[in-house]
């Protein structure tokens, strides 16, 4: 029986690293939370959390040299998954207190959600609609489920392509997106009961040998087309 893949959940300093690691570890895959660059650069698929702001989330990246290993192995087709803040980190830029450049792995840009009047920051369970398949969302209802956000801020992806899921809260905004290997949800699996670890599970599941291996061969056919 072949090992379960690692997941290495990037430890820059923030976030909701241990929840976050012991949902991965329940839904059966090797866990290591870890800033150490040789380790995640062998890991099968990396997690990026997050709880916080975004300008220091990225000097912390930036400072520990982990922001671009994480731009390159999302470039050799690793599954690299954001959650919340992790997720806005994905794209090109935030003006969460002020400008700042992001990991640029999904165009596009993060700002305030424009809520109407609403409460912010947007805390609770919220109905995603899915738009779309993907492999995170694999198992779960046809059409969407609810999953449990916290959060000020939305990220804004330029192309509707990368769009996975959506949900409202005085607007609608996108709450899973993916491009290639590189996938992000603003809500937290972690905390969204069993909607949210079956969503682990996939992605676990699309960090195996075999899934790897294919979203590595259909990004080097993108790269030659």
């Amino acid at each position: 029986m072949s090992a379960a893949p690692l997941i290495a959940v990037v430890d820059y300093g923030m976030g909701n690293r241990r929840s976050v690691h012991k949902a991965l570890e329940h839904v059966g895959a090797r866990v290591c939370t870890t800033r150490d660059h040789d380790v995640l650069r062998v890991a099968d698929g990396l997690v990026v959390p997050g709880v916080g702001a975004f300008p220091l989330a990225m000097d912390n990246l930036v400072e520990l040299g982990l922001a671009e290993l994480i731009r390159e192995r999302a470039s050799q087709g690793t599954p690299t998954l954001g959650i919340c803040l992790g997720m806005q980190l994905l794209f090109e830029r935030s003006d969460e207190l002020a400008p700042a450049d992001g990991l640029g792995l999904i165009v596009g840009e993060v700002s305030r959600l424009r809520t109407g009047g609403l409460r912010i920051p947007h805390i609770g369970w919220s109905e995603v609609a899915f738009e779309q398949e993907s492999p995170l969302t694999a198992g779960l209802p046809p059409g969407g489920c609810p999953f449990y956000h916290v959060h000020s801020l939305t990220a804004r992806p330029r192309d509707p392509a990368d769009v996975v899921g959506t949900s409202e809260y005085g607007e609608r905004f996108a709450t899973i997106v993916a491009h290639g290997s590189v996938l992000g949800v603003q809500f937290h699996p972690e905390k969204s009961s069993a909607h949210g670890l079956a969503m682990l599970a996939s992605f676990v599941q699309l960090c195996t040998r075999p899934a790897v291996q294919a979203i590595r061969a259909a990004a080097v056919r993108a790269a030659r087309a």
